[in-house]
């Protein structure tokens, strides 16, 4: 190569990389922003949640319940994320003694309620719950029910102990699935 073909090889290669810094943004401008950060649909659910600054709190949690691997999996997973406000409605030493090692069984539990073994747009989600007169019932992986209900535009899920959560951010496309982020961590039936 002489010197001009290896300027012109050289400005190809510049605009080729020049092209994908600016295209990287935009791919996950299909997304929402969660807690301050872009949502990559090319990630996993872990590899994302570890980015938003709202869900500290939730992926402490996974990483102590050993449920990294299995959402980081091939799914397809819905999850339905509380934010760190939401853990923060429970008390200080309840949150503490449910992070225990003795008590992982119980915290695997209470966040297997929060994911449904499919990918559900919110769409789908409201489609179902039309279809079943306003209400429609949603088995988690954790071998919970939660009750989808509609609140005006808002999709809200009751917990087997009558909570409610808000989905306050919708269709947060993942590798794997799907988050809906709630304002409120959903329980089992104790």
């Amino acid at each position: 190569m002489n010197t001009e073909e290896i300027m012109i090889h050289l400005k190809s290669t510049l605009l080729a990389t020049a092209i994908v810094a600016v295209s990287a943004p935009a791919f996950a401008a299909d997304n929402p922003m969660v807690g301050g950060a872009a949502m990559y649909p090319d990630k996993t659910i872990v590899e994302n949640a570890v980015n938003s600054a709202d869900h500290e709190t939730l992926v402490a949690a996974v990483k102590q319940a050993g449920l990294v691997d299995t959402l980081n999996g091939e799914g397809p997973f819905t999850v339905f994320a509380p934010t760190d406000a939401a853990f923060d409605m429970i008390s200080d030493e309840s949150l503490s003694q449910l992070m225990m090692d003795e008590n992982k069984a119980q915290l695997a539990k209470i966040l297997t309620c929060h994911v449904v073994a499919t990918s559900a747009m919110s769409d789908a989600i409201a489609g179902m719950i039309a279809d079943d007169g306003g209400m429609h019932p949603v088995p988690t992986v954790g071998g919970c029910t939660l009750q989808a209900k509609m609140d005006g535009d808002e999709i809200t899920l009751t917990d087997e102990q009558g909570r409610t959560a808000t989905v306050t951010i919708a269709d947060v496309k993942q590798s794997n699935g799907v988050i809906h982020v709630i304002d409120r961590v959903l329980l089992p039936a104790m």
